[in-house]
């Protein structure tokens, strides 16, 4: 009876890498010093377990630089060693970084001969960074074999940001029970914004949106119909002047007309009074002309 075949499995786990915020910064503006050819230099820090935390860097000054290539020289590595035990005695190289500029985020056949003869360990890690497009990559030894980590973070040592390449890499759970505790950790540090926050935020930005449409409007309008308004501010007053000159005109052209004086009664003979009865009845008198 036949045997079965053993089958051997491999279990890859992948380190987890936590470089320090001003380690980067400082990898970035060294890779922006030179556009068009390489840099280089190497990552000092520690390694616990899985974990290796990045803490500082050196510059590789007198590297053979070219233009799609690095080379760590004789007065690289003096200088490197050099700075290493006045400053970092008790610290170990964890890696190497070098720059492509305007090339992507990959190791090409000159850096994984570097990676392979320089750096074999199994904690010490490759950084590339294309100070062109500003992307960045870490590569590690996984299995004997050398790939691109995704457990990786850049921040600061009491808070520290995660940066994956995607979403789904925190959605999904990883093999490495340290990679999981850390993810869940970030999430729970994350707190959750309420849903009355949310929608008193968005009435808010409304709000905001449609006060300054009004006040938009508002001094558009002013702008462009206020020396018509003036004007007409203006015609309005000239013909009121002239509607009370010619009210004023008016007055003095129109003749004073006055009340009739009271003239005494002047009488005449129809304003005579009439005569009495005794008068009437009285005879005429005679004349003296010698009847008697």
């Amino acid at each position: 009876m036949a045997k079965p075949a053993k089958v051997k499995v491999r279990v890859s786990t992948q380190p987890v890498v936590l470089m320090e915020a001003e380690v980067a910064r400082k990898i970035r503006q060294h890779a922006r010093s030179s556009m068009k050819a390489e840099v280089c230099g190497v990552l000092i820090g520690n390694t616990e377990h899985e974990r290796m935390t990045v803490e500082a860097c050196i510059a590789g000054i007198n590297a053979a630089q070219g233009g799609a290539h690095v080379t760590f020289t004789q007065d690289t590595w003096e200088h490197i060693y050099k700075i290493k035990d006045k400053d970092f005695p008790d610290h170990k190289i964890v890696g190497w970084y070098h720059s492509h500029p305007g090339f992507g985020v990959f190791l090409s056949e000159h850096d994984l001969f570097i990676q392979q003869n320089f750096f074999s360990s199994p904690h010490q890690v490759a950084w590339v960074y294309d100070p062109h497009s500003d992307e960045e990559g870490c590569f590690g030894w996984v299995g004997g074999q050398i790939e691109k980590l995704n457990a990786i973070r850049v921040g600061y040592s009491q808070a520290v940001e995660i940066t994956v390449p995607s979403r789904s890499d925190l959605e999904e759970e990883s093999d490495d029970p340290i990679v999981n505790s850390l993810v869940r950790s970030h999430r729970e540090r994350e707190p959750e914004e309420p849903v009355w926050f949310r929608w008193i935020r968005v009435a808010t930005g409304y709000v905001a949106a449609i006060f300054l449409g009004f006040v938009a409007c508002f001094t558009f309008l002013n702008w462009r119909l206020g020396p018509t308004l003036e004007k007409a501010r203006q015609f309005d007053e000239i013909m009121q002047i002239m509607q009370q000159q010619r009210e004023q005109q008016q007055r003095l052209s129109s003749p004073a007309v006055s009340a009739p004086e009271a003239r005494p009664a002047v009488p005449g003979p129809a304003t005579q009074p009439p005569p009495s009865p005794q008068q009437a009845k009285a005879p005429p008198e005679k004349g003296n002309n010698g009847k008697h």
